[in-house]
């Protein structure tokens, strides 16, 4: 990250009245601001860049009242020009997303995406449920890997990282994938020998989706549940295999999902090889479920880019649905699947100014360097070389350690921000102490001490 460019906390300013910004209302008010016109757009602009996490979708040629819709194509051209002008300004690209006719003339909606250095990236986690044999390592797969399956399970074998996951088809650890997107919304993965280099494929991204590939299997309940909390996921990805519908766990992933307040969409898998009246007759079931008292959901079957732009600009709501049907072997609608990927925003609110805290998920061993610890950045900043507190052991205390090294999807960065995941190298530190000092690695934190206390113990994960 340039050390001159501006942090996305600093564009939110929430003593920023609503009144002001009242002022650039209506559909023409884009084809020819005046000069405190235009710096009021930037303030509104940086605002929702601010509370979008880094970008913001925005419709030109609507007016406030929903009558007369649109502009004239050289009122358009003077508008999205002043549009690509303010973007500019903010270091930010701008990509037409769709043009549709209205009453009075044309509207176009346009992604505003902030352009980082190469050593950052937007992130936005994704976790992936579903009832097991649905298909979610396969999707991850050919996702990812952009290659089709074979129908037999090839693509998901580039994701397994146990012998018994290959043998028996199923995953029964939290894996992590990625999926990257660059400013222009074209995805940027490209194995090499049939291998990610994430670090390549992160220096290309101004867009980082990871996916945290859960298991499906009763047996392996506790190790889903895990990943729905402690990884921290912004949005969940249910999985429903077409010819088998709503079974097994199924429902209680779903219920995991709402439990925590994840925003959820739904990827129908298998349709190429499930007869149309059984696929009918579960996607009914599944709407019924979704519309259910418990669920409170609005499903919308997604079919064309339009639906995906709206369900995406709308997703947000936490009570819209999009569902997906998708072939993971003709790779049917799965262009669609990443169009809404890459749309996706999070409004989850991360404290930057605050002092830092970072929830551990897992530690490693690594030959030559260490006692590694990964996880999720809840607030504030770390830095190279930061001095943090580790902990609670058993007995409610903490360790004083120093972090010697930060990866970002395994690319070596200086800093770590609220809201990003990240592995740190602790000094001097050895595994076997965190290991007796954290009993249950799995509710440990690193925190900032203030004013010689630490006042936040998180209570170990049960």
């Amino acid at each position: 990250m340039s050390e001159n460019k501006e942090t996305l906390s600093s564009f939110v300013n929430k003593s920023q009245k609503n009144s002001e910004f009242d002022k650039v209302l209506g559909r023409s008010i884009l084809v020819a601001p005046t000069e405190e016109q235009f710096e009021l757009l930037l303030q509104r602009l940086k605002q929702q860049l601010g509370e979008g996490r880094g970008e913001v979708i925005l419709e030109i040629g609507g007016s406030e009242d929903g009558s007369e819709n649109g502009l004239l194509e050289d009122e358009l051209e003077a508008a999205v020009a002043t549009l690509q002008s303010l973007a500019t300004t903010l270091e930010c690209s701008c990509v037409k997303l769709r043009e549709r006719k209205d009453v009075r003339g044309i509207i176009a909606q346009y992604l505003i995406r902030r352009v980082l250095g190469q050593s950052d990236f937007l992130e936005i986690r994704v976790a992936v449920v579903g009832n097991v044999d649905a298909g979610k390592s396969t999707l991850l797969g050919v996702l990812t890997h952009g290659e089709l399956d074979n129908g037999r399970g090839h693509a998901r074998q580039k994701l397994f990282r146990h012998k018994h996951e290959m043998e028996s088809g199923r995953t029964s650890s939290v894996g992590n994938d990625i999926l990257g997107f660059d400013g222009e919304g074209n995805v940027v993965n490209k194995p090499e020998h049939g291998a990610l280099d994430w670090v390549k494929i992160c220096e290309k991204s101004s867009k980082v989706i990871t996916f945290i590939d859960l298991a499906g299997h009763e047996r392996y309940l506790k190790t889903t549940v895990f990943g729905m909390t402690g990884h921290a996921p912004d949005f969940g990805m249910l999985m429903v295999g077409a010819n088998a519908g709503i079974i097994g766990m199924t429902k209680e992933h779903l219920g995991l999902a709402l439990a925590l307040s994840v925003p959820v969409f739904v990827v129908v898998t298998k349709i190429d090889m499930c007869p149309a009246n059984v696929l009918q007759d579960n996607l009914k079931m599944l709407i019924r479920i979704l519309k259910s008292p418990g669920c409170r959901k609005v499903p919308v079957m997604v079919k064309t880019t339009d639906d995906v732009i709206l369900s995406a600009t709308n997703f947000v709501s936490e009570r819209l649905c999009p569902i997906f049907q998708v072939s993971n072997v003709s790779g049917e609608n799965l262009e669609l699947l990443k169009i809404f990927l890459n749309l996706l925003t999070t409004k989850m609110e991360y404290h930057e100014n605050e002092p830092a805290e970072f929830q551990i998920d897992d530690t490693y061993s690594v030959p030559g360097v260490g006692t590694v610890v990964s996880g999720t950045t809840l607030k504030g900043v770390i830095r190279l070389n930061d001095t943090l507190m580790l902990g609670p052991d058993p007995l409610g205390h903490f360790q004083q350690i120093a972090v010697k090294s930060i990866h970002r999807k395994r690319m070596a960065v200086k800093e770590v921000r609220a809201g990003q995941t990240a592995s740190f190298a602790l000094k001097k530190y050895k595994r076997f102490r965190f290991m007796i000092r954290c009993r249950h690695v799995k509710g440990s934190y690193i925190e900032e001490r203030t004013n010689g206390l630490i006042r936040k113990l998180n209570s170990e994960l049960k």
